[in-house]
Order: C-alpha cells, then structure tokens, then sequence
C-alpha cells in the first residue's frame, strides 16, 4: 500500500489517479473503480472538501442529461511522488564535485538569501522580524515555533522542509540558515538536528 492509499483510502486513492490523468464524470468513474454512482459522489463530495479535486466543464453527450466533469487540483498534484530531493541531491553533489565543497556551501546560501529576497526584511526587528522568518518557514514547509530565551529567539521545526536533501548532505542547511540571518539581518547559527528525521533549528542573537 502507498503512502498515499493510507492517507485517503485506497478507492479515494484510485479516484485521485484517474481524475490525474483525465477530466471524468461521475459514470465514467464509476465503470472505472466498479462501484456505484453514489458511492462516487460521496468520494468526490469529500475529496472537493479537502480541495484534491475540482469542478471542470461538462460532458456533452448525444442524449441524457448533460453530466460534470471532475480533475485533480493544482494543489492535490503535491500528493504524488516528486524527484524534488534526488534532484536537488544531484545538484548539490555536482557543485561539490566541480567547485569545491566551499563553493558548494556558499552557492547553497545564496539561494536562501534569494528566497529571503522574494518576500524582502520586514522594517520591524526583533520579534516581528524573527516572526516573519518562521513564516517563510512555514511557507516551504516546515512546522514551525519560535521561542525567545533570555534576548535571542529559537526557530524550532518539527521537521524540516528540505529532509528529503538534508537527510543525505547536512550541508545544505546552510540554505535555510541564510534564509533566516537575511529576513532576520541578525546574526543567525544553526543547529538543526540532522539523520534519517532533521528537525530545524536555528538561534537568533
């Protein structure tokens, strides 16, 4: 069973593989998973809810009512496989590979520091500013709280967005890292929990 079977069922799954492939109609599906019409309204009802599929056109037919067609979101598109971390992984190890670890690291920071730039320093500092760059955060992916201890701040992830590439190169924390120190402008050191599972940890003085 996937991952993705567990999460939603595995005739929701299914639902969610064909809608993928072709705008289909409520009969069409039901031929196709081999259930009934009903059946499938309460799967689409509740897929609709959770926003994986959407409403798109009608299907005209030569007699008969004319019936609805039903795609996947853009959205639901990011519950499928992705070769995001093994591309990203690749990457990494080529710049090592032709520039040096060094060159390598400093590429990765740039990066953070352009993704910082998309959403630019809040003119705020201090809190408001450590703020901001949890929300950056959370907006990648991590799972993010920010704790304040005795003058500096603790970004603290129950995961961390970039696991699937950490996991195998700590090194590219130093992406998230300057991400943090340019939305920030304060001096920022990480000290992530690396392994099979990273958590994100960053300290802002």
């Amino acid at each position: 069973m996937s991952w993705l079977d567990a999460l939603v069922g595995e005739t929701r799954a299914r639902l969610l593989r064909l809608v993928r492939r072709a705008a289909l109609s409520i009969g069409d599906l039901a031929a196709s998973l081999g259930i009934s019409e009903n059946a499938v309204r309460t799967h689409i009802a509740a897929a609709e809810r959770d926003g994986f599929v959407r409403q798109a056109g009608i299907q005209r037919s030569t007699g008969g009512k004319p019936a609805r067609l039903y795609e996947l979101t853009p959205d639901a598109e990011e519950l499928f496989p992705k070769a995001y971390p093994l591309v990203l992984t690749e990457l990494v190890r080529t710049l090592r590979e032709e520039d040096g670890d060094r060159a390598a690291i400093e590429r990765l920071r740039r990066v953070g520091r352009r993704l910082a730039g998309d959403v630019g320093r809040p003119r705020a500092e201090g809190a408001r500013a450590v703020a901001a760059a949890a929300a950056l955060l959370e907006s990648i992916g991590g799972s993010v709280e920010v704790v304040e201890e005795d003058g500096t701040w603790r970004i603290r992830a129950d995961g961390c967005p970039l696991s699937g590439v950490v996991s195998k190169d700590p090194d590219v924390c130093a992406l998230a890292e300057s991400l943090v120190a340019e939305v920030t402008g304060r001096p920022v050191s990480e000290c992530c929990q690396k392994g099979a599972r990273p958590r994100c940890e960053f300290r802002i003085t």
